[in-house]
């Protein structure tokens, strides 16, 4: 049994595998025999969380490959409510379904839950981490270069969140450099800087934006405010982060031929302007579009 929790635990050769099959089905290369390779299997989706994109994406993905999905909502259900353990919950759902998707706060809850199921489990989001967003990522830069994004410099400017936590992983198994501007007070996570560092990662943290995006192939952002962030001073974190805005300036730091990437949803005017956000350089909305595309191939990779 495969899950899909976090970059770090898989190997980079099954994560290339990841890549390289959502290319072959998007080019519709794969399963010209079996359009329905997942026929009379069920994905049972748990949101703790809003959701667009994963929403779409993994509904659409499951549906594409001949499956069906149930959505369950911690509201209207015992699951989160405390009149069932987290134990007991997982061995129903392990009865009903054939994999689990889910979208948390606290990443610790979800290692909990994954525990006790009997089905594999993909990290839709936590609090920790965002590996289907990063996965998307790589899918939609070579898509869109043309080539590896080994041995290519990324830029990452604002806060080291989850997204970015996940992004530092994907650097050390897709052998990208990875340079994160983060003002003081929102570095990324110290493990996971550890952790690729003693995995040979070529990561640097800097709190200057401009270091940090000088000649990138590609540049990332997230909100400054995200869901996770509460009981916080959101004046002060925009106050803040506000230095580390994807604009004019920071794209032309970059390469001439650089990307700009947003897992969205995006507060315009905050964390990138509409130039960049609306302009030739941006693949948001490519970005957005592939998480189907990579939700399929991590979906069929779980059930082998």
């Amino acid at each position: 049994m495969r899950n899909f929790i976090n970059l770090a635990d898989i190997d980079k050769k099954e994560l290339r595998k990841i890549i390289d099959h959502a290319k072959l089905q998007k080019e519709k290369k794969a399963n010209i025999n079996n359009d329905a390779p997942l026929k009379g299997k069920t994905l049972i989706m748990i949101f703790e969380k809003p959701s667009t994109r994963t929403r779409l994406s993994f509904e659409l993905a499951m549906k594409k490959l001949g499956g069906d999905v149930l959505v369950l909502n911690p509201k209207e259900s015992h699951y989160g409510s405390g009149d069932e353990s987290v134990h007991d919950t997982a061995k129903v759902l392990s009865q009903y379904g054939d994999i689990v998707m889910m979208r948390t706060s606290k990443h610790e809850h979800f290692l909990e839950f994954s525990k006790h199921l009997d089905i594999p489990i993909i990290n839709a989001l936590t609090g920790l981490s965002h590996p289907c967003q990063i996965v998307a990522d790589v899918l939609t830069f070579e898509e869109v270069k043309k080539e590896p994004i080994k041995n290519k410099k990324i830029a990452w400017l604002g806060d080291g969140n989850n997204v970015a936590y996940s992004l530092i992983e994907a650097s050390v198994k897709f052998d990208f450099h990875l340079s994160l501007a983060c003002p003081k007070g929102y570095e990324p996570n110290k493990t996971i800087l550890q952790w690729a560092k003693k995995n040979n990662g070529n990561v640097l943290v800097t709190k200057n934006p401009l270091e940090a995006s000088n000649n990138a192939d590609c540049v990332i952002t997230d909100k400054w405010i995200s869901m996770n962030d509460k009981n916080i001073n959101k004046i002060k974190k925009k106050k803040a982060l506000k230095p580390y805005q994807v604009n004019k300036k920071i794209m032309r730091c970059a390469k001439s031929s650089a990307l700009f990437m947003h897992c969205l949803p995006a507060s315009r005017g905050e964390e990138v302007t509409n130039e960049v956000m609306d302009g030739k350089q941006s693949a948001v909305w490519l970005e957005a579009l592939n998480r189907m595309h990579v939700q399929k191939s991590i979906i069929q990779w779980c059930l082998k």
